[in-house]
């Protein structure tokens, strides 16, 4: 049997791939089941976190696991194998051992060096070891997994080379200032009261904000996380806890966001978040400004006079007959007599932006794009920007654009949001009033509210953008060092312990030649006296043990090395020992590793 990991993370595939194939806890619990009883596994485990899936398991046969295991992957998470095999990774003896303990240091993480992934790993082995499918190979692979990891940090600096993706977050967040000056005297908000929530809170408490509400389904976990969060010795912060149906007052309150839940569909929608931002109870005390009167029309004005678009309807498929403009009052790309016709709704677009191009359709499905790309075909366009290329050039150039986009939403399912928009000469975006940070796989918040006025957010998508750039630290090449001498020690442990059973059958059918011939002689020689029969039976045992120890040895030595497996075949050979012998020692091996295992 052979060791076996198919996964994909942020590493391999894009965000909204990973967001769609993320499993809830039900399903990774049935794909464990599904995979040790499917034929050429024996052995699974599943390490499911925010950024990666990857399902490991003992296999006698590397073409057979892998097509088996990539179709349960598919299956489970419910994205079709065709579009997930593109940015599938396959690892295989070494090399899956070599992954796993990068993995548990966190040199394969969003943000390198960082320790949660330690917590994860713990409990996909307890997940695999209450679900009886880790034998002996699972087992030994997670459990020195996780000393590696504790090794790495406790031997290096690697804890300086990244931080928790929380952390990491807060700092997005921040902008470069320094976090505890940024989060002093803020309101929190915490959405989930899981083990990356429970973190994010205490991060949250340790900066300096002054309050924190804890929002989650089950409201009794809420409670035990702000009781906990209260009455900590390291912290003085007010905490408390409210019901999910209590979030959008809370929101209307809270300076800083984080969500980590386990929905499986959008906990804030954009609407949520603009009604939000709309409805803020300002805190004179903190030196925030008031908040500006709405205008005649009812549109809020933001600081520079432009309308905010936190007060802006957000529905794209509402017929309007408004034109964008642009500030300046001129129009961006604007339409003159078709507007009624165009699915998206214009006046809910960011003022400077194209309403034909990749900023408008961003974040559109591909039934959507259909829609609007016929409308663009048809449309009648008035465009008052200067440029090289005639109006009938520019809507051709925008009908193919829309096209391409169309292609893509229809192979990953939506267009990605536009996170880095080009900035508009004249206008200004408002500093932000409510920062959000989604730590959730899939999202809890709407990607479409970081294009809202006086919004910051920071999720996986951009925390991934923003870590490609992370500076890495010396330490990790120590790391990477410790990483390569625990496998090859790994490696020299499971090939000694392969032989092992054979040894062991090889002396016990020694043992029972012993008792075979003493029993001989016995019969033959029956005036001899205990004494004698003792001094016979020990020559002979000694003898034979002479004969084996060095054989037995030097055997187990060699197959410690690469390339040594071949070794208990060649002893099965050259004594004619029985298979079903050899598997029932090592079925009792097995049994007696499983029960001296500490829980």
């Amino acid at each position: 049997m052979s060791l076996l990991v198919v996964g994909l993370s942020h590493r391999s595939a894009p965000v909204s791939v990973l967001e769609r194939a993320a499993l809830s806890a039900d399903a990774q619990v049935k794909l464990v089941q599904d995979t040790v009883a499917a034929e050429p596994a024996t052995e699974a485990a599943v390490l499911a976190t925010c950024n990666r899936i990857e399902l490991y398991a003992d296999v006698d046969k590397f073409h057979a696991g892998v097509a088996e295991l990539s179709t349960l992957l598919a299956q489970h998470s419910g994205v079709g194998l065709d579009e997930l095999t593109p940015y599938l990774y396959v690892h295989y003896e070494d090399r899956a051992v070599h992954h796993l303990f990068s993995v548990a240091c966190g040199l394969d993480s969003m943000v390198v060096g960082e320790g949660q992934i330690l917590g994860q790993i713990k409990d996909s082995l307890a997940r695999a070891q209450e679900l009886h499918s880790a034998g002996r190979l699972m087992n030994d692979l997670f459990q020195q997994g996780l000393r590696v990891g504790k090794r790495a940090h406790s031997e290096t600096g690697i804890d300086r080379a990244g931080q928790s993706l929380v952390t990491f977050g807060l700092e997005q967040l921040a902008a470069g200032a320094d976090v505890e000056t940024w989060a002093t005297g803020k309101k929190a908000l915490v959405i989930g009261a899981g083990s990356m929530s429970s973190l994010a809170a205490a991060t949250l408490a340790r900066a300096g904000v002054a309050e924190i509400v804890v929002a989650n389904r089950t409201f009794d976990r809420a409670e035990r996380l702000a009781g906990i969060l209260s009455e900590g010795d390291d912290t003085d912060v007010a905490a408390r806890a409210v019901p999910m149906e209590a979030v959008p007052g809370e929101l209307t309150r809270a300076d800083v966001v984080v969500s980590c839940t386990g929905a499986t569909g959008l906990v804030l929608t954009a609407d949520a978040v603009a009604a939000a931002v709309a409805g803020r109870v300002q805190d004179a005390d903190a030196g925030r400004a008031p908040v500006a009167q709405p205008g005649a029309d009812g549109v809020q004005p933001s600081a520079d006079g432009v309308p905010s678009a936190a007060t802006l309807p957000q529905s794209r498929l509402r017929p309007t007959g408004g034109t964008p403009v642009a500030p300046g009052g001129t129009h961006a790309r604007g339409l003159t007599d078709a507007d009624e016709n165009c699915p998206l709704d214009l006046a809910a677009e960011q003022s400077g932006f194209s309403v034909l191009g990749e900023a408008a359709v961003a974040g559109m499905a591909a039934a959507e794009l259909e829609q609007h790309a016929a409308w663009v075909d048809n449309g009648t366009v008035d465009i008052r920007e200067a440029g090289r290329r005639t109006p009938e050039a520019e809507v051709e150039a925008e009908a193919e654009l829309i096209g391409a986009l169309a292609a893509t939403a229809a192979r990953v399912g939506r267009i990605p949001e536009r996170r880095r928009p080009e900035p508009v000469a004249g206008f200004a975006r408002p500093a932000p009033a409510l920062f959000l940070l989604d730590l959730a796989m899939p999202r809890d918040i709407d990607a479409a509210a970081h294009r809202l006025a006086g919004v910051r957010l920071v999720d996986i998508e951009s925390l991934a953008e923003a870590s490609a750039d992370a500076p890495m630290a010396a330490d990790v090449d120590q790391v990477r060092r410790i990483v390569s001498d625990e496998v090859a020690a790994f490696g020299a442990a499971q090939r000694a312990a392969h032989i092992t059973p054979t040894v062991v059958a090889l002396r016990t059918m020694a043992a029972d030649v012993v008792a075979g011939e003493i029993a001989r002689l016995d019969g033959r020689l029956p005036d001899l006296d205990e004494r004698q029969r003792g001094e016979i039976r020990q020559a002979v045992h000694r003898v034979v043990d002479k004969l084996l120890h060095a054989p037995t040895v030097r055997v187990k030595q060699l197959a410690a090395e690469p390339g040594g497996a071949g070794y208990a075949d060649a002893l099965r050979t050259l004594f004619d020992l029985d298979p079903e012998t050899v598997a029932a020692v090592s079925r009792a091996v097995d049994s007696t590793t499983e029960k001296d295992r500490p829980a």
